[in-house]
């Protein structure tokens, strides 16, 4: 948290590494996962201060030639997300614990996830959608002749002396980087595995808060970027979202601000440039709610009162209440088991278990996270238990 260039508060907490018993500190470096995007999107605004593509004109003229969409689909539709096309981070789709676990083949991904009819018309809907990212990564790598790796480190990690950030591609060593945690029953263990090449454009980048403070300076002063540049990449588009930045007006004044979820990380940065205040939040394991605590400390430092963190109260529930609950919802993605007398929403084929408790008839919400929306396990008009609309295999 720094204002005015004055650190207001650091401070590192648990373990880098928990088998080598190496804890986090300063410079160490973590995954930021999706707040990756708006360098993306910066990447996309260097090229279009080069002349060297046009954001309005269909994505298509700048895509590599086996790797076409609809062409009603303009570069700015994928940077706001309003391109309409499939999104494929979902449950019924076999990407998650399934493909995003392989080896990585861009025309498989392309072909297989991201060339499919758009589900809506381009600039109708806000669809936060993965896919527009990884596909500015290809216009990015298609356009300057670089991999989307070496144009980052060449345009803007280097010129701005960000010397512990890169994309991370899932094999190189990367020094002082943290690795990601989850819990699993009552054990804390190394994330399930994901191929990052999967994540270009998307995610993938790992930095630390030295260098994101760095990038919140080049974006507060407006540096690499043209003022047309800047006016465009900041310009607000649907559902507040800038090219990857979200925009609100709060305290009186502006906030752009990302976060980024994934297995074993949760990040959230804040930007107010007006009052030059930066707040950088990075962790390598799901047991903060970073939107929640970022909101809280920009809400202290504009004087607004904070309610202490508080916890949902568990409700008393016997065996055979809980046993209603179990059940497959969805083969091998979607299960609820009761183990050891306790409730466990379980993922990756039963390799990964997530503890419940209830806090309501139909609600839960889970142990070692700070959850503010339950999660509903409920019936529908059939009588069938549903979550996450998807309804309770009866065998």
């Amino acid at each position: 948290m720094i204002k005015k260039g004055e650190a207001l508060f650091e401070n590192a907490y648990g373990y880098a590494s928990i088998e080598f018993g190496i804890k986090n500190n300063m410079s160490s470096r973590f995954s930021i996962a999706s707040i990756s995007k708006q360098f993306t999107a910066f990447a996309i605004m260097l090229l279009y201060d080069k002349k060297m593509l046009d954001i309005d004109k269909p994505a298509n003229l700048y895509l590599p030639a086996d790797m076409k969409i609809d062409e009603s689909i303009t570069v700015h539709h994928l940077l706001s997300h309003t391109s309409g096309l499939n999104n494929f981070t979902n449950f019924e789709d076999d990407f998650f614990a399934g493909d995003n676990r392989m080896n990585y083949s861009r025309d498989y991904f392309f072909q297989k996830y991201i060339n499919k009819k758009p589900t809506k018309p381009a600039g109708t809907i806000f669809d936060y959608n993965n896919s527009n990212y990884n596909l500015l990564a290809w216009i990015i790598e298609n356009v300057s002749g670089e991999t989307y790796d070496d144009f980052l480190r060449n345009h803007i990690f280097l010129p701005l002396h960000m010397m512990n950030s890169e994309v991370d591609d899932g094999c190189k060593p990367i020094k002082n980087r943290s690795c990601n945690y989850v819990k699993d029953l009552d054990e804390m263990i190394k994330s399930p595995y994901f191929n990052e090449k999967f994540s270009i454009g998307a995610g993938a980048i790992v930095s630390n808060c030295e260098d994101l403070y760095k990038w919140y300076t080049c974006l507060r002063d407006r540096k690499l970027l043209s003022e047309k540049g800047y006016t465009r990449f900041f310009n607000v588009n649907q559902n507040n979202y800038c090219y990857g930045l979200e925009h609100q007006q709060v305290y009186g004044t502006d906030k752009y601000s990302h976060g980024g979820d994934h297995l074993g990380i949760s990040t959230y940065m804040q930007s107010f440039f007006d009052e030059d205040i930066c707040i950088i939040i990075l962790s390598n394991n799901e047991a903060i709610n970073q939107y929640r605590l970022g909101n809280a400390i920009s809400d202290i430092l504009h004087h607004i009162e904070v309610a202490a963190p508080t916890k949902h109260q568990e409700v008393s529930m016997n065996e055979s209440q809980l046993q209603q609950y179990c059940g497959t919802y969805l083969k091998d993605k979607i299960e609820i088991e009761f183990i050891n007398n306790k409730l466990y929403f379980t993922r990756f084929s039963s390799n990964l278990h997530i503890e419940i408790y209830p806090v309501g008839e139909g609600k839960f919400v889970r142990r070692y996270f700070d959850q503010i929306n339950p999660y509903s396990i409920v019936e529908n008009e059939k009588g069938e238990m549903t979550f996450w609309g998807f309804i309770k295999d009866p065998l």
